[in-house]
C-alpha cells in the first residue's frame, strides 16, 4: 500500500500558525490575570505543538521510505539562500528546546511554582513563538516561494 503524505507540510504549517496564535492569546490572558484561561490555552498550544511533532516525524519517515529523500531543497541564491539557512538553522536549534521548556512550564504551573514559571516563561515564550513563526515562514519559502532549480 502506497500512502501519500505529501500534504503534511501544509498541515504542519497550519499547526505552527495555530500554536503561534494560541501563544499570543495565552500571553494576553495572563497579562489580564486570567490564570485558568491562560492555562487552558497554553495546554492547547502544547497539544497543537505535540501534534505537529508527530506529523513532522511521520512526514520525515515517509519521505525517507517512500518519496526518495528527506529534504526539500531551497533553490534561491545569494542573500535569500543565506537568509533561509540562517532562519532554518536557528529554527532547528531553538526547536530542540521548545518541548523541554513546555514540559517544565507545565510542571511549574501545575505545581503552583509561579515565580519559577514566570522566570522560565520569559525565555521559553519568545523561543516558542520564534519557532512557530519561522516554521510557517520556512514552509512558505520551500513550498510556495522556492525558485525553480
Amino acid at each position: 500500500m502506497n500512502i501519500d503524505l505529501s500534504f503534511l507540510p501544509a498541515v504542519n504549517a497550519g499547526l505552527n500558525a495555530t500554536a503561534g496564535v494560541l501563544l499570543l492569546v495565552g500571553f494576553a490572558l495572563i497579562r489580564q490575570h486570567r490564570v485558568k484561561a491562560h492555562r487552558n490555552v497554553m495546554m492547547a498550544a502544547f497539544g497543537v505543538s505535540a501534534l505537529f511533532l508527530v506529523t513532522y516525524v511521520a512526514h520525515y519517515v515517509w519521505r525517507a521510505a517512500v518519496a526518495g529523500g528527506v529534504h526539500t531543497r531551497y533553490n534561491a541564491e545569494g542573500y535569500l539562500l543565506w537568509g533561509y539557512y540562517g532562519m532554518l538553522i536557528s529554527h532547528i536549534l531553538l526547536a530542540i528546546f521548545v518541548p523541554l521548556f513546555a514540559v517544565a512550564l507545565i510542571y511549574l504551573g501545575l505545581t503552583k511554582r509561579y515565580a519559577a514559571h514566570r522566570r522560565l516563561a520569559k525565555v521559553a515564550w519568545p523561543t516558542w513563538m520564534y519557532v512557530s513563526v519561522t516554521g510557517v515562514l520556512i514552509y512558505f519559502m520551500l513550498y510556495h516561494f522556492n525558485p525553480e532549480a
